[in-house]
Parts: structure tokens; C-alpha cells; sequence
């Protein structure tokens, strides 16, 4: 049944990055296998989202021990969004390296890169606070340590957020075009521009246009 299991993942792993998550149906999955029950998906996954869990799941341990490791230097040294922009895109830049991460890579960057996510991602869920309330996976850690450093209407209009969607998307790119030789240079400047992303200031313009859209909702 394992070995079924992991076929089922490899051939979705495969296809969605290669099609997108949408445009792959249950059966292709089964199909690619070469698995001989039609219905091996909803055995072993239930639905697409359930086999999207699985794929996360599947790269969930070397990420989150990464950035888990660089979030402890961070607290450990002196403060700044650099670091904490390497701690967002280097444990998911590691990923750049195998086949099967790059498929990651991409599939992620289509889940976040839409309004109505198929499976539950904290990350989607930019309200000042509520990482307060959430088990201390390393990407709700990493939100909990960036906040502070953000004007407060940074924070309000979601900047975490803009940082990570960025950041998946550009590796999501670099994915699809690899595999490269050296992602060094790449991911370096990848964590620049996150950086400046974090520390952008907020322009009197668009602090003045938060306040009409605030005051509209009232």
C-alpha cells in the first residue's frame, strides 16, 4: 500500500507542477501511477486537497527544520529584516535542488497564488495578532518575529503576506526553468528584494486611501 502511496504523490507531484493543480484530474493521477484501482486517490487521499496535503507533508519536515535553525540564530543575534528575509526564502530555495522539490516549489506557489486556497494555509491569514493563536509552525514563527519590525500600516495592509506570495512566486519560476548548477546569486537576491519588501515604507498616498477604505467599512 506504501509503495502505492508514494506513486500516487510522485505522479501528482508531476503533473500538477508541470499543468497547474487545476488542470489535472484524479484519474491522470492514478493513471501516471500506473496504479490498478481507479479510485486509489480518495483511498489513500480522500480528494485533490487531500493529496495536496500530502505532497506538503511530504516536504514539511526539511523546511520547517530549516527555517525552525534560522529563526534560532535570528533570536539569538542582532535584529534586522535581512535575516529574517533569508529565514523566509532560504529553507524553501533548498528545494531548488531535486526534481521532486521543484515540483513542490511550484505546486506551493499555485495554492498561495489564489484567493479561495485549496487546503488551510496559515500564511493566508495576514490579521495583526493572530499568529497569537495558532500552533508554532515555523512560518507562523516567522510572522510572529517580522511584525514588530513593520510600520503598523505595513502590517494592516498585509506586507507578511505580499513577502511570501513573492517569494513563492519567484521560486516557483526559478523552479520551472531549473535545474541550475548554482542558485546561489539567485537566492541571495531573491532575499534582497523580500528585504526590501519588509522595510518598504508606506507612502502618504496609500496611508490616506487605507483611511477612506477603513472609514467606508464602518
Amino acid at each position: 500500500m506504501s509503495d502505492t502511496r508514494e506513486r500516487l504523490l510522485d505522479a501528482a507531484e508531476a503533473l500538477y507542477a508541470a499543468r497547474g493543480v487545476d488542470a489535472v484530474s484524479l484519474r491522470e493521477i492514478v493513471q501516471e501511477a500506473g496504479a490498478r484501482n481507479a479510485t486509489a486517490v480518495q483511498y489513500h487521499f480522500g480528494d485533490r486537497a487531500g493529496i495536496i496535503r500530502a505532497i506538503f507533508a511530504r516536504h514539511a519536515p526539511e523546511v520547517e527544520a530549516r527555517r525552525h535553525a534560522l529563526l534560532d540564530a535570528y533570536e539569538d543575534g542582532e535584529p534586522g529584516v535581512r535575516p529574517l528575509a533569508a529565514a523566509l526564502v532560504r529553507p524553501m530555495a533548498a528545494r531548488l535542488t531535486g526534481e521532486s522539490g521543484r515540483a513542490y516549489l511550484q505546486i506551493w506557489a499555485d495554492v498561495v497564488n489564489r484567493p479561495n486556497p485549496l487546503v488551510p494555509l496559515a500564511v493566508l491569514d495576514d490579521t495583526p495578532g493572530a499568529d497569537s493563536q495558532r500552533a508554532p509552525d515555523s512560518l507562523c514563527r516567522w510572522r510572529t518575529l517580522v511584525e514588530p519590525l513593520l510600520e503598523e500600516d505595513a502590517a494592516r495592509l498585509h506586507r507578511r503576506f505580499t513577502a511570501i506570495l513573492y517569494a513563492s512566486i519567484e521560486l516557483s519560476r526559478r523552479a520551472r526553468s531549473g535545474p541550475r548548477t548554482d542558485d546561489r546569486l539567485f537566492t541571495s537576491y531573491l532575499i534582497d528584494v523580500v528585504a526590501a519588501i519588509l522595510g518598504a515604507p508606506v507612502s502618504a498616498e496609500t496611508r490616506r486611501l487605507a483611511a477612506e477604505r477603513d472609514a467606508a467599512r464602518r
